[in-house]
């Protein structure tokens, strides 16, 4: 039955906020669980609680709620929620999955929605409106957005501030390398805890030491070179390794008296012998001009008597080639506001031509054809070179490198490669600490020229995708190490100051040193510190034929040998058709140009040839024409159209870009099972001892771990398993998470970067040479 009295007023309180009607989501989150895990050294500096990360531009229904943390290390954002698509696992053991580095941090940006003002926050800067968003663009290219719909405006606000406090740090010591190494590796007595494996388990050499140089003389043939050591303590050049390398025809006192008239007395340095003899040099420029011939010749006569048939000294003046390190940083700023920033509603219908106007492309095209050009002096003429520049320390870097990477396949091996970028970038006074601005004092020394050289590697990696042992996800994590400042590698200007600077650092802490002279940064090359051995298995490429790559023949497991005279490679490693010659396409060929923008490009061949080439240039022509070794020469086309945007670094965090269960990702993951099932019948053909046919058995243990990341069945015999849901064209970084912008479906730009053929109408590629 149903009383007709008057129902009873409501004793029951609810504690429970009113239910929103908007997009807006209640947080209702633990704030006492929620915190950051902190590294040795690290503390917290401001953190404010129910902040929303903004997951898409036109819904707040995906955001993430929880808490940002400021430390002094990192701006970390702590959540209990999910993202709405299953992501990467690649667990980095100093960042967590929302965490950036401050280093990392380009720009810190506040919004005032009421009073619609934008501020640009730098150090020691007053806020006088309470921010209502935070935006953080990245010089890794992300961009990451928080909104304090439901924080305290005071916490906001000084979480804000300390975040562009800390990313402006004003001395190199307020870097968190000093407090993490100094707290993590010296106890308070002095003594060494865990200590720093400075090879990485790898044994890449440092080149801190005259053994790592003498090995390196005796692995090139360098007979006629020497190991100098006149420069320990730095007291002829602070810009120099206490140990480099010198022609034996040079003394030391020679040596002592030429430093004076050379730029930052940087004297002539050594960097790699060809096999016939040929030296590549670099120095710096000579201050006196009454002692510029006497020393050339001094410094030419010296390097002809290290070379076995007395060959010529070509110079070649990088200053007056190629762009400076001004130019270079400008093209990499429009390409991050073409890519990540400008909406493509706006930029799509102008992006190769915004493209071309950045002018990035043009200048890693620059760099790989003057490195042609040095290779055609010490391959062709048999001549040594040498690479000046004003101050030695930035082009020539990357030149010589460049060199090294297409002569030398030692040095397109992982160990090989990391010693050559310590040698020509670390030991040899690269000013990293200025390029990549990690005090943010002087914007004009920044320049991305270690991306811009890495850039160039992954051109020539995706012309032979079968010549180098490392893939480009190591490139790009190696590329984003320079923004967590741990690493000796990317924070100093030179081995100097590292040393300086950590003496000084350790007498203000009052840390013994004991033995060591300075405080033992980890370098980069210790991958360990960053990923587990699982995850650096991303850098392994499944396709890489290298001297110590294993085969099976006859039973017997062998490795490669190479023999230049024997072995033909097809020239499809290029990357090209075969049938591809100077830039043009057959009549009958109907094969597309690999990551070409256009299906087909018919260049005037007649003004081809009316186009006068060089002799560099028909070198590099007659190279192309021959199959292409693996293990020997690499030199790459140069045609714009062979030279794609570098996809994966460059668009990873924008999520409209991304390809889901497509993309280059697909084709790794099943190269890698093929490679790993290949070591697995490898591995059953060791065990197997003879008579029949080994039984091709699951039951048979590994040898060793597998070198691949994803994995073949338990049995050969298995279908290959479906590709991970989580895989897709951004692999391994996931986009979700980041800056979304509004997409436009169906257009040009989004089928350029689903990897279809586009019309073009107003865009032309005409007029391509080398």
């Amino acid at each position: 039955m149903f009383s007709t009295k008057t129902p009873p007023k409501p004793t029951f309180k609810s504690y429970l906020p009113p239910l929103q009607t908007d997009l807006k989501k209640t947080p209702q989150l633990p704030i006492k669980k929620l915190e950051a895990r902190l590294l040795p050294g690290e503390i917290v500096v401001n953190e404010a609680n129910f902040v929303r990360k903004c997951i898409g531009a036109d819904s707040s229904q995906d955001d993430l709620w929880g808490k940002l943390i400021c430390t002094n290390f990192k701006v970390s954002f702590i959540t209990h929620d999910s993202l709405p698509q299953q992501r990467f696992q690649c667990t980095h053991r100093l960042l967590g999955e929302h965490d950036i580095p401050l280093a990392c941090v380009e720009q810190v940006v506040t919004v005032n929605d009421a009073k619609g003002k934008q501020k640009i926050l730098g150090c020691n800067k007053k806020l006088k409106f309470n921010p209502t968003e935070l935006i953080l663009y990245c010089k890794d290219f992300r961009i990451a957005r928080f909104r304090f719909d439901e924080a305290g405006p005071e916490s906001a606000k000084k979480v804000c501030l300390a975040i562009a406090h800390y990313s402006h740090p004003a001395d190199t010591q307020l870097l968190f390398g000093f407090e993490y190494v100094g707290t993590r590796f010296y106890s308070s007595s002095g003594e060494r805890v865990n200590g720093v494996d400075p090879g990485g388990g790898l044994q890449t050499p440092l080149f801190d030491c005259s053994s790592d140089w003498d090995r390196e003389i005796k692995r090139t043939g360098a007979s006629e070179w020497r190991v100098c050591s006149i420069n320990e303590d730095y007291l002829v050049s602070p810009s120099l390794p206490e140990f480099f390398v010198v022609p034996s025809s040079l003394a030391d006192q020679d040596l002592k008296q030429y430093a004076c008239y050379f730029n930052s007395q940087r004297i002539p340095l050594w960097c790699w012998n060809h096999s016939n003899g040929s030296a590549l040099v670099r120095m710096s420029s000579i201050t006196e001009p009454q002692q510029q011939r006497k020393l050339d010749q001094r410094i030419c006569s010296a390097i002809i008597k290290s070379h076995p048939l007395r060959s010529d000294v070509l110079k070649t003046d990088l200053d007056k080639i190629l762009p400076n390190i001004q130019e270079i940083q400008t093209a990499l700023v429009k390409l991050r506001q073409i890519c990540v920033i400008d909406p493509f509603e706006e930029s799509e219908e102008k992006w190769l031509s915004s493209m071309e106007s950045s002018r990035w492309m043009e200048y890693v095209r620059a760099f790989l054809k003057h490195a042609v050009e040095v290779i055609y002096m010490l391959e062709g003429k048999q001549a040594s070179v040498i690479l000046q520049e004003e101050e030695d320390r930035d082009l020539s870097c990357v030149i010589s490198s460049l060199v090294q990477v297409m002569c030398d396949p030692h040095c397109r091996s992982l160990a090989g490669f990391q010693g050559l970028v310590q040698k020509e970038w670390v030991m040899a006074g690269h000013r990293f600490l200025d390029r990549c601005n990690h005090l943010k004092k002087n914007d004009k020394e920044e320049s991305p020229l270690f991306l811009l050289f890495l850039n160039c590697v992954w051109q020539l990696m995706e012309q032979y995708p079968a010549a180098f042992e490392f893939t480009e996800m190591y490139l790009i994590m190696l590329s984003d190490s320079m923004w967590v400042p741990v690493f000796s590698t990317f924070l100093f200007n030179c081995p100097r100051q590292r040393a300086e600077h950590s003496r000084d650092f350790a007498l203000s802490k009052s840390i013994s040193l004991g033995k060591d002279q300075s405080l033992r940064f980890p370098p980069v090359w210790d991958w360990s510190q960053q990923f587990s051995l699982k995850d650096q298995a991303l850098f392994n490429n499944p396709l890489y034929v290298g001297k110590s790559a294993p085969c099976v023949h006859n039973g017997t497991v062998r490795t490669f040998a190479h023999r230049r005279s024997k072995r033909n490679y097809s020239s499809t490693l290029r990357g090209v058709p075969s049938v591809l010659r100077n830039g043009a396409l057959g009549d009958h060929d109907t094969l597309t140009r690999r990551n070409s923008l256009m299906p087909r490009l018919r260049p005037d061949l007649a003004q081809l040839r009316e186009q006068q080439e060089s002799p560099a240039e028909r070198f590099l022509q007659d190279w192309l024409s021959r199959p292409a070794d693996p293990q020997g020469l690499l030199l790459p086309q140069l045609l714009p159209s062979h030279l794609p945007l570098w996809k994966l670094y460059f668009l990873r965090w924008v999520p409209e870009a991304r390809i889901p269960h497509g993309g280059p990702a697909t084709t790794f993951h099943k190269l890698s099972m093929l490679a790993d099932e290949i070591e697995m019948l490898q591995n059953q053909l060791r065990q197997y001892q003879g008579g029949g046919t080994p039984a091709l058995t699951p039951s048979v243990p590994r040898t060793e771990p597998s070198r691949m990341y994803f994995k073949a069945g338990s049995s050969p015999c298995e279908s290959s398993p479906a590709p991970p849901e989580y895989l897709s064209s951004s692999f391994p970084f996931s986009p979700v998470g980041n800056l979304c912008r509004r997409s436009i479906l169906g257009t040009p730009l989004s089928k350029f970067l689903n990897g279809a053929k586009i019309w073009l109408s107003t865009e032309t590629l005409a007029n391509e040479s080398l």
